[in-house]
């Protein structure tokens, strides 16, 4: 354990500069973003990332707060007939909505900052990622709903740009049946066909996780 938080925390001292001036939400209140939360938004530079993005689709996310103080960050997302699942921890800093994260199976170091929200309507995250010599940008964006407004998305799109992520780099993701579903009137997101309650149980946490990480990181 302690050699996780030394390494933690020198990967802290190395990514300031590599994040340069990329803000974090002023007065932030960790206990107002967790709860569940819609993948909206997904923009990166990394390879995998680019392999992938036409086969992503919209996940839930939710973040629970921990015993000792940090958070626990777990994603779903639909893959063919069924839900998967994907969990990390994200660790508190000593600036309030900064994060770090590490992924021992991936080979992956974290640092994530919580760039702006409004808590109960959308939030704006930016990661940076570093394997091995291979080191790219993630930004992110919530909502509490499937659907944010318009401004929200240009927002989202803007602030990618800003960090040198092209258009081609930056996708809004597609709803799932299901979500899509959940807005016609007369229907309510807690309903669910019998074939996706039975892919909701079906959770696997290890093979094939990669899909999309949302929260997370690609």
């Amino acid at each position: 354990m302690k050699g996780l938080m030394l390494s933690l925390a020198l990967l802290a001292l190395s990514a300031l500069c590599a994040q340069g001036d990329v803000p974090v939400q002023p007065d932030f209140q960790e206990d107002k973003i967790v709860g569940k939360w819609y993948g909206i938004g997904l923009a990166s530079n990394s390879n995998w990332f680019q392999a992938r993005k036409q086969q992503m689709k919209m996940c839930t996310t939710v973040i629970t707060p921990t015993a000792d103080g940090n958070l626990d960050v777990v994603a779903t997302y639909p893959k063919q007939d069924r839900c998967e699942q994907k969990s990390m921890t994200y660790i508190k800093t000593e600036e309030p909505g900064r994060y770090l994260s590490k992924s021992p199976r991936y080979g992956s170091d974290h640092v994530i900052r919580v760039v702006e929200t409004n808590y109960d309507e959308y939030t704006l995250m930016y990661t940076l990622k570093t394997k091995g010599n291979e080191v790219s940008t993630i930004v992110s964006l919530f909502g509490r709903t499937p659907v944010l407004r318009p401004e929200l998305l240009e927002k989202f799109q803007k602030f990618a740009k800003e960090q040198g992520l092209t258009e081609d780099q930056t996708l809004i993701l597609p709803q799932t049946a299901r979500e899509a579903r959940s807005r016609q009137p007369g229907v309510h997101s807690s309903k669910m066909t019998a074939k996706e309650d039975k892919g909701m149980q079906s959770f696997t946490t290890g093979r094939g996780s990669q899909v999309l990480h949302c929260l997370l990181s690609v």
